[in-house]
């Protein structure tokens, strides 16, 4: 039994995704996240001041039951199936980060430096996430998708867009972490 404990290898989730993948594509459903925000949007009643919200929400309920079981799953995976929390880095990367102000790099996913309480009180690390995310916002919706809808579904579905679209996630995580972040942090 302790094998839940403990992360899985990619020959097991890799083709546990291709399976919910095939299913999907086999009922006609199109995998991703950031499309349930404009659902979510259209439910609290944006089609009022835009068109792009109108339409047939009601259709996309069952990416939104997606969410919810990756929300759910997340949690139950993070609070009663995980007893390490860290993350296995090379020392080099560790060194590195340590040396930007990450004392907390390969504790964890998430470092204390960008998602601790402590960060509501730094405006410039608040700043940061604000812009980062209202880009990412941004990039998700003019690219069409997500990283996952992309990466995961479009690929999957052979699409040449989603193709063009990870080559420029790529292009944009590697010129981040190589030459905006070292300016940042």
């Amino acid at each position: 039994m302790n094998w839940i404990y403990n992360p899985w290898p990619w020959y097991v989730s890799g083709p546990l995704i291709a399976l919910v993948l095939f299913l999907l594509l086999m009922v006609g459903k199109r995998f991703g996240m950031s499309s349930n925000l404009r659902t979510i949007c259209t439910i609290c009643g944006a089609g009022k001041t835009s068109d792009f919200f109108k339409f047939d929400w009601k259709a996309q309920r069952w990416n939104l039951i997606v969410v919810l079981g990756v929300i759910i799953g997340g949690f139950i995976a993070n609070t009663f199936l995980t007893t390490d929390n860290s993350v296995s880095l090379n020392p080099k990367v560790v060194s590195d980060l340590q040396s930007k102000g990450f004392n907390s790099a390969g504790k964890g996913y998430m470092p204390d430096a960008l998602f601790s309480n402590e960060v509501l009180s730094d405006p410039k690390i608040l700043f940061l996430l604000i812009i980062g995310g209202i880009l990412v916002g941004f990039g998700a919706r003019y690219a069409g998708g997500c990283t996952s809808g992309h990466a995961i579904s479009g690929l999957s579905n052979l699409q040449i867009p989603s193709l063009i679209a990870v080559i420029g996630f790529f292009i944009g995580g590697l010129t981040m972490i190589h030459f905006i972040f070292p300016l940042i942090f």
